[in-house]
């Protein structure tokens, strides 16, 4: 743990609150200096879009952004009719403790440039009142991917396209971008024929290169795009800091939540390069690794801009990776992708109140207009235009040095304006290493907040017996993708848990010593045609997360291990469906869905106080207490799916009593690997962490220093999740223990552990004239030192400081004295019960984990 922390603020100077989370350390710490674990969800991907207009939805798409007539109001929660609180003490009940707060820059200033929605911000303000009363921290997060819902992603205002020139009704036309709501055409849209995850490959489309290279680099490269007066990149990056600060303004006018609960912000959620640094604008950047569908390069997204008929190489995407297809002829039968001069008087600035510079040109591409290439011949004038200063050719452009560490500062400086203390979480492009950044800007007050997903599961929707070293492609380590191969299990959970470990590396070596927190990492739900859902064979896979679960268990594991690291799994959308997944571009990547609840509604009524309580076995090499805890009565009304939550409360979620089985467990998909144990706040410096899924078994180390000292108020505080060690989950017809047994695992469709082939039973639900019992914890607990105790579905662990160094203490004595304590963690009686028949069966527990299986 080291010296104390200090008691004044490095960015202000003033005393800190005895909420404040220090960030000058690679682990995050309070004020009585343990180091603090953040982990959690982002909440929510249904924040994306407007309530009411899911991406598929091409009725009053347009129109409504036209009009400004939308609102976000109701994302992501609804504060009216009681689920907000069901859904924020699931996540409670599941051991999260932080949430990535997403919001769009269209949501704050969809109306026009400068005006606000100041109706939504108010909501924000309720809503994060309400994320407070429910202890979470949070870190905001201005959303966006691929630029613009209105060029087949999310983030900026309809507006913005228009600013830039473009017509966004010409977009599907010229393939610019891919539109879900107009996939394959606008004419015959078919929304649920667009592919998966085809969405990425709009970074690398005309519309997504434009703007962001616009955004980031328009003085630069497009100094002719002059818009009230100043360069477009100016005019961009302006509005954008503006609504972010306008936010954080009414935020900070909120009593009591920076700090206690906002943390600190996120910078551009994955910011595209746009063109920057492309080599040679007539091929497909060398380094691009996501290829799917028709690719055009630059110059033919540029001729098709235009409104030229173009051939094209289409990709395929599988196992190996992407794969040339068949080339076919895209023709935009005569529309461009620029805006007419005609309609920049009635829709672009005639509408939103803009006037443009003399230079620029309307309904002619910008890229020409700069002499990048030649639309009457199709020549192209300058392949190499974007990889260096035109003012100085010698210096080759590097996007985060030369760019984005520029617009971040401006970022930074502004939201430290409304927010002093804020931790900046800084996000440079997914696989990018953090910006180099100056200390005056940090003021020992950022993180590190890079994204990692498992790309090669993500695209397939497939778990797959070998994977690849994505990071260690991208950044060069082999020359070929064989090399990168990792095949079987051991191999693909170490090669992961070391891609992380560089992410983690990254930051020390970049930023200096400041904490890394991995912002998105998650899975696809809807593997293999939505087998889970009983889409294919019958119905015969129904209800088996066995595959997402195995999935989600590497990518989580790798975050353990010795990495011992911060993150914000994606997602958690209120109103996920098996259809249409999280209502946005076919993605399905939800920690819990509605269509897996069951149906019916229960009531949990108090338990009698004379149950018995589940003792603790403690052992070590201190003499110990036995400890337990008190059965406590729980009155909650837990409603299925939504319904009044009032009797539910953070004291009873924290306290255990308003933790039953069907609040953890209805609705929840893949739940073992996603809510698993971890320290949450440790004496000293956790060093390694380690949970095995099929035993059920945790390990924590902890590097602890003379100065580490515990008592009654600073302890190291384990979550312990019911999921895994409760002494029963009572759940349906029958209840999940030690011993076997023969009925449903779960009130939901979803299984609590894989392979149950029983999705009838699986439904049902508790009546609602069956009590449920309040949930307790069943385990051994063996430290090395100290004693313990249980509060709820936590543990806390306190032992003495090391001896000096002279004594040889433990497991060892490092240098200062410091010493390594273990605490092992196992649930009596074993892991929890599965179904013996399904362990076997395909997909089933012994093949998501066999006893071979080496948990790294």
């Amino acid at each position: 743990m080291g010296p104390a922390p200090p008691s004044t603020s490095p960015a202000t100077g003033r005393p800190v609150p005895s909420s404040y989370l220090h960030s000058s350390s690679a682990f995050f710490r309070d004020t009585s200096g343990r180091a603090i674990l953040l982990r959690g969800v982002n909440f929510s991907g249904s924040s994306k879009a407007p309530l009411g207009q899911p991406s598929h939805q091409l009725e009053n798409f347009w129109e409504d952004a036209e009009s400004g007539n939308l609102s976000f109001v109701g994302r992501p929660l609804d504060l009216d009719d009681g689920s907000a609180d069901t859904h924020l003490a699931r996540l409670r009940a599941w051991g999260f403790n932080v949430l990535r707060f997403v919001f769009t820059w269209e949501s704050l200033e969809h109306q026009g440039p400068g005006k606000y929605d100041l109706e939504y911000i108010e909501y924000l303000v309720k809503v994060l009142y309400k994320v407070k009363e429910w202890g979470f921290r949070v870190f905001m997060d201005p959303h966006q991917d691929v630029w613009s819902r209105f060029s087949g992603g999310s983030g900026a205002p309809l507006w913005t396209l228009y600013a830039c020139g473009i017509d966004p009704r010409n977009i599907t036309a010229t393939y610019g971008a891919l539109l879900h709501c107009e996939y394959p055409s606008a004419e015959d849209p078919k929304p649920n024929t667009f592919p998966g995850m085809i969405w990425g490959t709009n970074y690398t489309r005309l519309v997504s290169q434009t703007v962001f290279t616009l955004f980031f680099a328009g003085k630069t490269y497009a100094p002719k795009c002059i818009i009230d007066g100043v360069n477009i990149q100016d005019y961009l990056q302006g509005h954008f800091i503006d609504a972010v600060g306008a936010l954080a303004k009414r935020l900070s006018e909120a009593p009591g939540l920076f700090e206690e609960c906002i943390i600190g912000w996120d910078s551009m959620n994955e910011p595209g390069e746009g063109l920057v640094g492309h080599p040679d604008l007539a091929k497909l950047n060398p380094s691009l690794r996501l290829k799917k569908g028709p690719m055009p390069t630059p110059l033919e997204g540029m001729r098709l801009g235009m409104g030229e008929a173009v051939e094209v190489e289409t990709w395929n995407f599988g196992a190996m990776g992407p794969s040339k297809g068949q080339k076919v002829v895209i023709d935009p039968k005569g529309k461009r992708l620029w805006l007419k001069p005609e309609d920049e008087a009635s829709r672009g600035g005639g509408k939103w109140g803009w006037k443009r510079g003399d230079e620029w040109e309307m309904g002619t591409c910008i890229w020409a207009q700069h002499g990048v290439w030649e639309p009457t011949t199709g020549a192209l004038l300058k392949p190499d235009y974007f990889t260096t200063l035109p003012s100085d050719p010698s210096h080759v452009v590097e996007f985060t040095d030369d760019f984005f560490t520029f617009h971040w500062m401006s970022y930074a400086s502004t939201v430290r304006l409304h927010h002093p203390e804020a931790i900046h979480f800084i996000q440079a492009p997914v696989f990018h290493p953090p910006p180099r950044l100056p200390e005056s800007f940090l003021k020992s007050r950022a993180a590190s907040s890079p994204h990692y997903y498992d790309g090669l599961t993500l695209m397939t929707k497939h778990w797959n017996w070998f994977n690849a070293d994505a990071l260690g492609l991208i950044r060069g380590k082999y020359w070929s993708l064989m090399q990168a191969i990792k095949i079987g299990d051991k191999a693909i959970r170490q090669s992961i848990q070391d891609q992380l470990r560089i992410l983690k590396d990254d930051t020390a070596e970049v930023l200096g010593q400041y904490p890394t927190l991995i912002g998105e990492l998650g899975c696809p739900y809807d593997m293999d045609e939505k087998r889970a859902y009983g889409y294919v064979d019958g119905g015969k896979g129904e209800g088996d997360y066995s595959s997402q679960q195995k999935a989600w268990d590497c990518s989580l594991n790798a975050t353990d291990g010795p990495n011992c690291l911060n993150y914000t799994s994606w997602t958690y959308v209120p109103d996920n469906s098996h259809q249409w997944g999280d209502l946005w571009n076919g993605e399905d990547l939800s920690l819990w869905s509605a269509d897996d609840l069951a149906t019916e509604v229960y009531h949990d009524e108090s338990r009698d106080d004379s149950d018995p309580p589940s003792a603790v076995e403690s052992s070590g090499n201190d003499a110990l207490q036995d400890t337990s805890f008190t059965s406590l009565a729980s009155s909650a009304t837990l409603p299925v799916p939504l319904g009044n939550s009032k009797t539910l409360s953070p004291a009873t979620i924290d306290s255990g009593e308003g933790v039953t089985s069907s609040l953890i467990l209805d609705g929840a998909r893949a739940l073992p690997a996603v809510c698993r144990p971890f320290p949450v706040a440790t004496v000293g410096t956790p060093s390694r962490i380690d949970f095995d899924i099929k035993s059920a078994v945790f390990r924590l180390s902890v590097r602890v220093g003379p100065e580490d000292v515990s008592d009654e108020k600073t302890y190291t505080e384990i979550y312990v999740p019911y999921a895994h060690y409760a002494s029963d989950l009572d759940v349906g017809s029958g209840s999940l223990t030690s011993a076997p047994y023969t009925d449903s695992a779960n009130t939901s469709r979803a299984s609590l552990y894989p392979g149950n082939d029983k999705p009838k039973s699986s439904r049902s639900s508790t009546p609602s004239n069956v009590p449920q019992r309040p949930l307790e914890l069943d385990v051994t607990i063996n430290p090395s030192h100290g004693e313990v105790e249980i509060k709820g579905q936590y543990v806390r662990w306190y032992y003495p400081a090391p001896t000096p160094p002279s004594s040889v203490f433990g497991t060892g004595t490092g240098s200062g004295g410091d010493a390594e304590y273990t605490i092992e963690i196992s649930r009596n009686g074993g892991a929890i019960a599965r179904d013996e028949d399904s362990l076997n069966m395909p997909g089933g527990w012994n093949e998501v984990c066999p006893s071979t299986c080496n948990i790294a």
